[in-house]
């Protein structure tokens, strides 16, 4: 049984591990650009929230992330049009 406990002493299922996701390799091929869309458009919304409370350290940390995610589907609409 794949099992662990919690700090309650239950046990508790656990994660799949890289051979049991019925062989998805985590690749390039396999992400979606969807995903990137939606964390891109989380992350400026965390940053635009953070900057709103005066955060500036999260705000820029937000951004950054943010920037990830754009070049991401930079990237990914790029090796669409090649």
């Amino acid at each position: 049984m794949n099992e662990m406990w919690n700090r309650n002493g239950r046990p508790q299922q656990r994660p799949p591990t890289g051979g049991e996701r019925g062989g998805m390799a985590l690749n390039k091929q396999n992400r979606s650009g969807g995903n990137a869309q939606r964390n891109y458009a989380r992350y400026i919304a965390l940053a635009k929230e953070a900057a709103s409370r005066g955060d500036t350290i999260e705000a820029e940390n937000c951004y950054q992330h943010a920037e990830h995610y754009f070049r991401t589907m930079r990237e990914s609409e790029k090796g669409r049009r090649d």
